[in-house]
């Protein structure tokens, strides 16, 4: 009996640990096979899915742009060279006057009367004097009294003259041919000397100053064409030119100004705030690429160039840029193609898959902007 126990333990045994033998061969079986689908996945995934567009040749113009207020190139603040009370005003906000127009008219009593008396001691003297002249003629006269009128003479001429002219302060007039921007004075106001009285602009031309960066120097010039586009006026573009540029930088901002001109046709005013762009380089057969082909936080120009089914950082030289489009001085060739979608993993050497290898349209060859404003 005991026999038997033994032997039927012994069997039970050598049963169960075959069984567990089993149980950890299918396990290592399956955990086998579930490894070999993760690196199948892995190999799958290596392959990074991008967009590409080639190298294309387009017309590539330089130009900086800013905003800047128009400004009328000639103004006036028209003063009272006299006290007096004004008795007409005769222009008003928006008129049109010429140089020598009078605007205000002021109270001339007293300046009459200081011409009339001025007058009268001019005959006086003038009358002795030419007595003077007949005695002297005959050495009738001493030598100091005949000096002392002709001095006496002068002197009251010369308070006349002064009296006209305060007599002529009285009608202010206007310095310059243009428009009247602002007339404080009223009828029955006291003016006092050197008041300002009028103001006036000529918005025949019209100024844009703009602050550019000191790295911008080399380009500009005067005589260089600019085109402006104020917002009171959508659709409409005004062309004029670099006045003149200002031979100082700013140490404190590091810009330099930059004066364009522009005429008014009769629709600029002053005080408008414009869009400038100043064109000062072209290239017919650019060689491009999309902006967005650029690598981001990159030191240097790159980009990502398509060789086969892997990509290769290439280090580029760019030149003249717009907002879509950089121009490649170096490092590209015509029939490359770019990554510009799918970057962000990208790494040299890195396999691609490319989804769309089709070319964007080209963009309308017209000037844009190469830098702005700061």
């Amino acid at each position: 009996m005991q026999h038997r126990a033994n032997s039927s333990g012994t069997a039970w045994f050598r049963s169960c640990a075959y069984l567990l033998v089993c149980v950890l061969l299918l396990s290592a079986c399956k955990g086998g096979a579930g490894g070999a689908g993760k690196e199948g996945d892995a190999e799958e995934t290596e392959a990074v899915t991008v967009e590409v567009a080639p190298v294309q040749e387009r017309l590539m113009a330089a130009s900086y742009t800013g905003t800047a207020p128009l400004e009328a190139s000639v103004e006036a603040q028209v003063v009272a060279k006299t006290s007096g009370v004004a008795l007409k005003v005769l222009v008003s906000e928006g008129d049109t006057v010429r140089a020598g127009q009078t605007l205000v008219r002021l109270d001339s009593d007293r300046a009459r009367l200081q011409v009339a008396q001025t007058a009268s001691q001019v005959g006086k003297l003038r009358n002795q004097f030419e007595r003077a002249q007949k005695l002297a003629a005959e050495q009738l006269i001493a030598a100091a009294d005949y000096d002392q009128i002709r001095y006496d003479l002068a002197n009251a001429q010369a308070a006349n003259r002064m009296a006209n002219l305060e007599l002529s302060y009285a009608d202010v007039k206007a310095p310059i041919n243009g428009v009247v921007a602002s007339v404080p004075p009223k009828a029955g106001n006291f003016i006092q000397i050197n008041t300002p009285i009028v103001r006036i602009v000529d918005i025949s031309t019209l100024e844009a100053t703009l602050n550019v960066p000191e790295r911008e120097l080399a380009t500009m010039s005067a005589g260089l064409p600019v085109s402006l586009a104020v917002d009171a006026l959508p659709g409409k573009t005004f062309t004029g030119v670099v006045e003149r540029i200002s031979p100082v930088v700013d140490s404190g901002s590091g810009t330099f100004r930059v004066i364009a001109r522009f005429d008014s046709e009769g629709a600029l005013q002053a005080g408008m705030f414009g869009r400038i762009s100043i064109n000062y380089g072209q290239r017919a057969d650019a060689m491009v690429v999309p902006r967005n082909a650029l690598l981001e936080g990159e030191g240097d120009p790159a980009v990502f160039v398509l060789e086969g089914d892997k990509v290769r950082r290439a280090a580029i030289q760019t030149g003249y840029s717009d907002g879509s489009w950089v121009e490649v001085l170096d490092g590209l060739s015509a029939n490359d193609r770019v990554v510009v979608a799918g970057k962000t993993t990208l790494r040299d050497g890195s396999a691609v898959t490319v989804i769309d290898t089709a070319a964007p349209p080209p963009a309308p060859a017209v000037p844009a902007a190469s830098a702005t404003e700061q």
